[in-house]
């Protein structure tokens, strides 16, 4: 069965600011976002950090939903493999790929931004992912892993999602991660053509350690290693910058 069609988007481009949800005018409507239900992921905590930003949020698996909301987030917790599998099975992988066709909004944690990328690889086994983003997604190289508590990030010049909070920590609970970025799209010598913005992160000593990609923003797409509804202040004011652009 075919998807119904993307539904343009109705909602206002607006300025992004951490404290844009708290000025919002009465009149306002909230934008309304849907976590995409699939069986992986905090959903619940995803779900109270966004409401408490300003979105009207809906948990859910059903594809016009998913198609019709102002932001998607694709939410995602323990392996490459079967997190695909789960996407698949709910149709999610053909609806962000409609989404972000259509220039609209998805957002992906922890899992949900690995999957983003061509490949996991993981006890040896490789699996596709939605293939987004080249690169494979492998086991940090690391003295320790799981990666799991606070980090600082190295944010690039010009991030909007990042705004406000460019010199805090987020927490990161993680094995697995993309150490590397290809730019790789076939539109890169068109000179509009704006390449991604990339978010590193450093996980182990000063002589051995892995430097992976913490977030990436790219056009309409969003994503995150990091948990930004387990973040704090800094995690709440990323997702008020990602919904008050919607």
């Amino acid at each position: 069965m075919s998807l119904p069609p993307l539904l343009p988007h109705d909602g206002v481009a607006a300025e992004l600011n951490p404290r844009a949800a708290a000025s919002r005018g009465a009149g306002s409507r909230a934008p309304r976002v849907v976590v995409l239900d699939y069986g992986f992921g905090n959903v619940r905590s995803a779900v109270r950090a966004l409401e408490r930003v300003g979105a009207q949020v809906e948990l859910t698996a059903d594809n016009d939903a998913a198609l019709a909301a102002d932001g998607l987030v694709v939410p995602g917790v323990g392996a490459f493999a079967a997190c695909m599998a789960g996407l698949r099975a709910v149709r999610g992988d053909q609806v962000v790929d409609r989404r972000l066709a259509g220039g609209r909004p998805v957002l992906g944690i922890c899992v949900g931004m690995q999957v983003m990328f061509d490949r996991g690889v993981e006890h040896g086994v490789e699996s596709d992912g939605l293939g987004e983003w080249r690169g494979v997604v492998e086991r940090l190289d690391a003295p320790v892993v799981p990666h799991m508590g606070w980090s600082t990030v190295e944010v690039p010049a010009g991030s909007r999602i990042f705004a406000g909070v460019e010199h805090e920590r987020f927490y990161f609970v993680h094995s697995y991660a993309a150490q590397a970025f290809t730019q790789g799209h076939d539109d890169a010598a068109d000179p509009r053509f704006t390449p991604p913005l990339v978010t590193w992160a450093h996980h182990g000593t000063a002589t051995r350690g892995a430097r992976f990609v913490a977030a990436v923003e790219d056009g309409p797409l969003a994503a995150t290693q990091f948990h930004p509804e387990k973040s704090g202040d800094a995690g709440a004011t990323l997702l008020e910058n990602w919904v008050t652009s919607l």
